[in-house]
């Protein structure tokens, strides 16, 4: 851990304590700094504060980080399909197989990983470099991409990422208040007969062997669906999730007999892939005049 103090500049002042930290600490993860405020290793004025905290000109601040932690901003070369891009956000179509963000386990060539590069790479910093700017000289202009959602690594689709802490707590302000439309396109087993219908079922994690199902006592979920194609033995469903629990579209298509092809673990045949794509995305820009509409389709279909 190395010890390191700040003095707010006019240009942070009334910034929230998080994001200043965001900005002086890029290839730190916002979670880690989280935690670090959270076990009060992170004092303004002398005194430990919350995440919200605004700050004023002049306050001084210190705070205890290891600049060596895993980070999931570090930038990698990984090319990327960009739908479309401005100051304040970024629309990707996220391949089958590609996680979002690191995991304990897989640490490189996420979503994260090549976005860090792309949204940085008229300025990469070396790692060799990590350390220098690791004091009052932090001054940079990285952009920090902010994940609003997440689709699952086998899931293709549709994303948007905030590009500034601005258009981050609109975007997440929009998905909690319901003002997101996200539907899927699914390549399901059999033939489903209805027209359309929704889905109830609540969705739990059995500790146990650490897996998500329909469970008595689990969260209340929804999912709407919508017969688009009948083939022989398969039906392709458009899908719209009401609730938006882990796997719940897998598990709401296992539970009413129709698993997705692909989706072996829950009865669905093999695959090259998992038949499951986000293919439609509509949502208001972070700048509140323009209502955003996306529509992409995947090789499956």
């Amino acid at each position: 851990m190395t010890r390191f103090e700040f003095q707010v500049e006019a240009n942070f002042a009334k910034t929230r304590l998080e994001d200043y930290l965001c900005e002086k600490f890029p290839h730190l993860s916002k979670m880690y700094l989280r935690e670090l405020i959270k076990e009060a290793k992170c004092e303004v004025n002398g005194i430990a504060e919350n995440r919200g905290r605004k700050l004023r000109l002049g306050d001084f601040i210190e705070i205890e980080a290891d600049l060596q932690r895993e980070t999931a901003m570090m930038p990698q070369a990984i090319p990327l399909e960009i739908v479309f891009e401005d100051e304040e956000i970024i629309v990707i179509h996220k391949p089958a197989g590609m996680l979002v963000h690191p995991t304990h386990r897989d640490k490189n060539g996420t979503l994260l990983n090549a976005l860090s590069y792309h949204l940085n790479s008229r300025f990469q910093i070396p790692n060799s470099k990590l350390e220098e700017r690791g004091s009052t000289n932090l001054e940079s202009k990285v952009v920090r991409p902010g994940l609003i959602h997440r689709l699952d690594k086998q899931t293709s689709g549709l994303m948007v990422v905030a590009k500034t802490a601005r258009a981050h707590r609109i975007l997440a302000a929009h998905f909690q208040k319901k003002r997101v439309e996200k539907k899927y396109l699914a390549l399901v087993e059999g033939i489903v007969e209805a027209d359309s219908g929704t889905i109830v079922a609540p969705i739990g994690r059995f500790a146990e062997i650490k897996y998500w199902n329909v469970k008595e006592d689990g969260k209340h979920s929804e999912t709407r669906f919508r017969v688009k194609k009948r083939d022989a033995d398969s039906t392709l469903l458009e899908l719209e999730p009401v609730t938006g629990r882990t796997n719940q579209l897998r598990i709401h298509c296992a539970f009413i007999g129709h698993p997705i092809v692909g989706d072996t673990a829950r009865g669905g045949r093999e695959f090259r892939r998992l038949c499951l794509h986000a293919y439609k995305l509509s949502f208001w820009h972070p700048n509140g005049n323009e209502r955003m509409e996306f529509e992409q389709f995947s090789g499956f279909v």
